[in-house]
């Protein structure tokens, strides 16, 4: 039996225990658990059970290549991601994965690549960003960009510092909104893609973020010159079993949790503009 395809771990949640719990904002947090021994391709997400509260399908946010530990980045919206954003180091927790379908970084090596994140859309872009690094001789100029509503709600912010001091990154930040003692850029981060220094045919992108902010920073970058065929985007919306039986997640005729959530936007740009009922 294929093991991706074994019933058990399609269905039955294993026990994974908390080893650490990280505050990244003020209704987010990133929760290391044991890892099981597999790896994850970057894109990916798992269903994480909270005991007697329910599931919730959270993409991967660390790094690929380490099978000793698991990280979800988690922002408390409901009772699920509320009760597994309250664990501490040494509870437990139910969790299945992966499931779904990866970044195509193997589809972007030799050319540019751009990543687009808005507010927790970051988190599970982290892990292909992360694989880049480890590989970056793979690819030619590689632009990270950044937005958050307020400068309190950018995540991974001492990461985001590193990141921007390379010297082979081209990493901007902005924010809908900022006090007097932001210094960076104000603004939606649709405004920054203009201005990157890429080769737009040579250009591949993975964007992630709320989906509004998808549609525009798609449509910029198609203005820009990069084919459409090259965009690619997250759409995690009401996955509740993972493997395509229930519905829930379905847009149009696309089950996000079985064919994405990452997919091309071509697949979904129609249907990402249809107000959901």
């Amino acid at each position: 039996m294929d093991p991706a395809r074994d019933p058990i771990r399609l269905f039955a949640p294993e026990t994974r225990e908390v080893l650490a719990v990280r505050k990244e904002t003020a209704d987010t947090a990133t929760v290391t658990l044991a890892g099981g021994g597999r790896g994850f391709v970057p894109g990916q997400f798992a269903m994480v059970y909270a005991f007697g509260v329910g599931e919730s399908a959270i993409s991967f946010s660390g790094d690929p290549y380490r099978a000793d530990i698991v990280e979800h980045t988690v922002r408390r919206v409901g009772a699920v991601t509320g009760a597994i954003g309250a664990l501490r180091p040494g509870d437990h927790i139910g969790w299945r994965g992966p499931f779904g379908t990866g970044w195509p970084l193997q589809r972007a090596r030799g050319g540019d690549l751009v990543i687009v994140g808005g507010g927790i859309g970051l988190a599970p872009l982290r892990p292909a960003i992360l694989a880049v690094m480890a590989d970056r001789g793979a690819y030619r100029r590689v632009a990270i960009l950044v937005g958050a509503r307020r400068p309190g709600e950018l995540l991974y912010q001492e990461q985001l510092a590193e990141w921007r001091a390379r010297f082979d990154l081209d990493v901007e930040v902005t924010v809908d909104a900022a006090a007097n003692n932001w210094r960076g850029s104000v603004g939606v981060v649709t405004r920054l893609i203009p201005h990157l220094d890429v080769e737009p045919t040579r250009t591949t992108a993975m964007v992630c973020g709320p989906e509004v902010m998808m549609r525009f920073s798609a449509m910029e970058l198609q203005r820009l010159g990069v084919p459409s065929r090259n965009l690619f985007v997250s759409v995690e919306r009401n996955m509740k079993c993972a493997i395509a039986l229930c519905g829930h997640c379905q847009l149009g005729s696309l089950f996000a949790c079985h064919e994405g959530a990452v997919v091309p936007y071509d697949r979904v740009a129609g249907l990402m503009e249809v107000r959901e009922a």
